[in-house]
């Protein structure tokens, strides 16, 4: 009986080693040449990033390719502790006298050994893989009251302390990441339909707060006003005006751009109409230097980034690791379509970064680490 059980072990044992031939590539190709159109963009629009931005690139793939040989089930059993540390960080953000930046009216960023981090960006991660480990515990009692309640409790905590950094586009952005990851695991529709049928009015209602002026208002006056300026236009004074420019920004590149760092045409970074144009506002700079075409070709390589990451949640071997891929597939989507919609005045103006694109090291490492563990779940795939 030893016997048999020792081989039973050494087969699961053999089964689970990495094969090369189940490392997801075409994936890692993928986000290489998203990175490296990113990165020619960011120094096409400010030069003096090269240093910082090819330093950063090198870590975030190393990073990458690290996590993706960890065996993502070896990191779920520490998901508490990746909770706590999260905890801390976004804690730390809000402390007085470590360093917080407050640009802009809000303190996201902390400094440790000369470095600037954001910790709300590493949360997503993090909070991907916490969500995915408590669904695998509570599958069979999702619905319940109790467990919902349990589970709410569990993503209030961090999303709260992201909300007064304050944050709210962040915010926003884990809370959707995290429901599609719920949905996935076993959300029963019927509970969503009422969820529907409560924020429609609930949404109409916030409308209409925000605009008295007689009541206390829980958002930052910049908040409303970039909102309200968005429904209204120039009413609400300059909330437009980086969007404005954007749009200008992107229809002047036409079909095939002007090309980077041209300089034979007058361009919006020239005239610095976009302030920190490499961030938030970097497809304003895509559309301008490489046109229609280009930022095409930057959408749909984006998109087959997404594509792959639901192919590898589709096969992966448990539902933890079906969850980490669906919920970095959803977070990829999701900022995308928002920095997208904000660079091309759909939406209202608010700061998230384009993934792979944006300068900013800790929204790509972080998104890297994402992609790791999504390549290591591929790593672990089903073998059909």
């Amino acid at each position: 009986m030893k016997f048999i059980h020792n081989r039973r072990e050494e087969k699961y044992m053999e089964d689970r080693k990495y094969m090369l031939k189940n490392y997801n590539f075409k994936l890692l190709f993928l986000v290489m040449a998203a990175i490296a159109l990113g990165t020619l963009t960011i120094l096409s629009v400010d030069i003096t990033y090269m240093t910082k931005q090819l330093i950063g690139v090198g870590l975030c793939i190393t990073a990458l390719i690290v996590v993706s040989l960890i065996d993502y089930n070896f990191i779920c059993k520490y998901y508490m502790i990746l909770y706590g540390i999260n905890l801390v960080l976004l804690i730390l953000v809000k402390l007085i006298g470590f360093g917080a930046d407050t640009s802009y009216g809000a303190s996201r960023w902390i400094y440790i050994g000369g470095l600037t981090l954001q910790p709300s960006e590493f949360s997503k991660i993090i909070m991907i893989v916490c969500v995915a480990v408590f669904l695998d515990k509570h599958h069979d009692e999702l619905n319940t009251f109790k467990c919902l309640m349990k589970l709410a409790a569990f993503i209030a905590v961090p999303a709260a302390l992201i909300f007064i950094e304050p944050d709210l586009s962040t915010t926003l952005c884990l809370l959707f990441t995290l429901f599609i990851v719920i949905f996935v695991g076993g959300l029963s529709l019927k509970l969503i339909g009422i969820m529907v049928l409560i924020l429609v009015p609930s949404l109409a209602g916030f409308l209409w707060y925000i605009q008295q002026d007689n009541l206390p208002q829980f958002l930052n006056d910049y908040m409303i006003n970039r909102i309200l300026g968005h429904l209204y236009g120039s009413e609400y004074g300059s909330s437009t005006d980086q969007q404005d420019n954007s749009v200008m920004a992107i229809g002047s590149g036409q079909l095939t751009g002007k090309g980077f760092n041209n300089t034979d045409a007058a361009t919006v970074k020239d005239t610095n109409l976009i302030s920190e144009q490499q961030t938030d506002f970097i497809f304003s700079a895509i559309g301008e230097e490489v046109g229609f075409v280009g930022s095409v070709i930057i959408i749909a390589i984006l998109l087959l980034i997404v594509l792959q990451c639901i192919r590898v949640a589709r096969r992966a071997s448990n539902q933890k690791g079906m969850y980490i891929a669906t919920g970095i597939a959803s977070l990829l989507a999701f900022q995308t379509f928002i920095n997208i919609g904000v660079a091309t005045a759909l939406l209202p103006n608010t700061g998230i970064p384009l993934p792979f694109i944006s300068y900013g090291l800790s929204s790509l490492l972080s998104i890297c680490i994402g992609i790791g563990l999504v390549m290591n779940v591929n790593l672990q795939k089903k073998n059909y």
